[in-house]
């Protein structure tokens, strides 16, 4: 695998499919690998493939080939490595995931993972998922999946059920930057920290968190005790509380527990930003305007590495490196305490042999409760899908926290309700049954 060939999947998401570029022709061995741009609008895939042109350029990937497909499975077709980086529905169907729930008085932050947001991210993204891996399995068999499309842990257990992939591993950048921003806080380089965390996407735990064998933990209580903006932080609170640290933001964190959205004062006190995510949909669409204009005009682009891990993964299984990411993968036994069909994140192994998960064990108990809560709701979104049983999505809502603490059963039926109705053609068949309160 000298070369090897790498299919983008949504490409036209072109300032994430840029910084992933800059990533992998940052690496020497890859700077001669084919990069397969695909996507389903015409006008985003050719902005895609101008910019992938001009990262090569600039990163001194002369011998890289560069091809965009309408096509998928012509994209896919001999990949050694799929990313896969879709956004089924766009901003419209985001507004949509806000928009609805927010007329029942429904507060969400991001809306990608968990919650109501999540769960419909999860079941229009699925009939696609599906396709994807047919396509994977007829053209590409032993290529690895590497997928950035959230909700992460939603899509990578349908993934290993309903389409009978194994090499796929879900990434995300939120154990590294946490540490990142840990390191900082302390003031201690992050290249001399020495951390371990677990758990599951967007609510995985920081483990171990040392310097020199000392643990960082101490000097961090220091900190939060001293500064009161600090403890107005969602992560910072539930740290305080649960004893060990949450590896995503506080807008995130905050939507996948049943005790901040709720309540106006908890909403005040942690400075929550409700609906934080459409600002982001609007700032992503601007991005792209500008990456766009820009190539057209022919001005330089800034051209920023990223430290995603997909080229590390790459670069790792074509040259053999070792290294250690995060991966979020079917759990079979990786941590005791959580369910084995679930997906989980932890500490992964790549080399030429792949992506080899590391075995945990056991959390702490308070902290496999809410990952249970997680994976539980997760599973009935899963099991709506394969088993075509529209109550399971119903039944989901309902064991989310976050939605759970803000309605009535019956509001949250008649809330499904309008939200399949919302979103129609996008859902398979079998879901689009409405089933009243």
């Amino acid at each position: 695998m000298n070369h090897p060939k790498i299919a983008f999947v949504g490409a036209g998401s072109v300032v994430f499919t840029q910084g992933l570029l800059a990533d992998l022709f940052a690496l020497p061995e890859l700077t001669g690998a084919h990069i397969a741009l695909h996507d389903i609008d015409p006008e985003r895939l050719t902005t895609a493939r101008v910019a992938a042109e001009y990262i090569a350029k600039e990163r001194g990937a002369a011998n890289a080939t560069i091809t965009a497909h309408a096509d998928r499975r012509e994209a896919l077709t001999g990949a050694d490595f799929v990313i896969n980086i879709v956004q089924i529905g766009m901003g419209e169907a985001t507004r949509t995931d806000f928009e609805v729930p927010a007329r029942y008085g429904l507060r969400q932050t991001i809306g990608d993972t968990l919650g109501i947001g999540g769960i419909f991210r999860a079941l229009r993204t699925f009939p696609f998922l599906k396709e994807l891996g047919a396509d994977i399995a007829e053209v590409c068999p032993d290529a690895w999946l590497l997928n950035y499309t959230n909700p992460m842990a939603m899509n990578v257990q349908y993934l290993t059920e309903a389409t009978g992939l194994t090499r796929v591993v879900g990434l995300c950048h939120s154990v590294y930057w946490t540490m990142q921003d840990l390191a900082q806080l302390v003031k201690v380089p992050y290249e001399e920290i020495t951390y371990s965390a677990a758990g599951v996407n967007h609510q995985a735990w920081v483990l171990r968190f040392e310097h020199e064998g000392r643990d960082l933990y101490a000097k961090l209580d220091e900190l939060i005790a001293s500064d009161e903006q600090l403890r107005r932080r969602v992560r910072v609170d539930m740290y305080r509380r649960l004893g060990y640290y949450p590896t995503e933001t506080s807008e995130h964190s905050s939507e996948y527990v049943p005790w901040y959205l709720h309540h106006d004062s908890e909403v005040e006190r942690l400075r929550l930003p409700i609906g934080a995510y459409l600002g982001i949909v609007d700032d992503n669409v601007a991005e792209y305007e500008r990456t766009r204009e820009a190539l057209a005009a022919g001005k330089a682009l800034e051209v920023e590495g990223t430290m995603e891990y997909a080229p590390q993964i790459i670069h790792s299984i074509v040259t053999g490196t070792p290294r250690t990411v995060y991966g979020n993968v079917p759990n079979h036994g990786l941590i005791d305490n959580l369910p084995a069909h679930g997906v989980v994140e932890v500490p992964c192994l790549v080399d030429a042999s792949g992506v080899q998960p590391t075995r945990v064990g056991s959390l702490p108990p308070q902290l496999a409760a809410l990952n249970r809560t997680y994976l539980s709701a997760n599973d009935l979104v899963v099991r709506a899908a394969i088993e075509d049983e529209p109550r399971h999505i119903r039944q989901a809502a309902m064991t989310d926290p976050a939605t759970a603490a803000t309605l009535p059963v019956e509001r949250i039926w008649q809330l499904c309700d309008d939200l399949v109705r919302a979103h129609g053609e996008r859902l398979q068949p079998s879901l689009r049954t409405l089933l009243g309160d």
